[in-house]
């Protein structure tokens, strides 16, 4: 199969490649942009361990090819925060210990931002839906929960957004 150019921006820096247009966005920003963050879970969108935000709608980054990426934006947990500043989230997670083994984590909290800025004060039960795709094999979600209650009351309190 023939490579085709592919433009798209990630994290803010925009990236041009060539790739066949099956590869799955997963590989492409695992291999090609060598982003470590998104995991690869199950390769059947189940999981959720590599959800990335595309155009501001969180996706199973192994159910998307590169080609439908082409022109778009992406954020993976990479661009969730910055070195050396983690997001309130980030800092939720580590605090309130909503994570273990941390396999899910990037996902989770890639998705757990799209959903605060989708809702920015959910209850337990909006956040329970919003990362039903999301499996943790470890936590058994409380503290994951509690985390990103943790973290829309410390957005809500600096009058942030969770994008910031």
């Amino acid at each position: 199969m023939s490579k085709k150019h592919v433009k798209i921006t990630v994290n803010g820096t925009a990236h041009e490649a060539l790739a066949e247009p099956r590869t799955l966005l997963i590989h492409f920003l695992r291999e090609a942009l060598e982003l470590k963050g998104p995991h690869i879970g199950c390769d059947t969108g189940h999981c959720g361990a590599c959800t990335v935000d595309l155009d501001g709608r969180s996706v199973k980054s192994c159910m998307v090819f590169v080609a439908q990426a082409d022109g778009h934006e992406v954020t993976t947990i990479e661009g969730v925060g910055a070195p050396g500043a983690l997001h309130a989230l980030q800092e939720a997670f580590r605090e309130h210990h909503g994570l273990q083994c941390g396999y899910c984590t990037p996902g989770m909290i890639t998705r757990a931002w799209r959903l605060l800025q989708e809702n920015p004060a959910p209850t337990e039960a909006e956040i329970r839906m919003g990362i039903s795709g999301n499996l943790c094999r470890c936590t058994g979600y409380q503290n994951i929960v509690k985390s990103i209650q943790a973290a829309a009351a410390t957005l809500s309190a600096a009058g942030q957004e969770a994008a910031e």
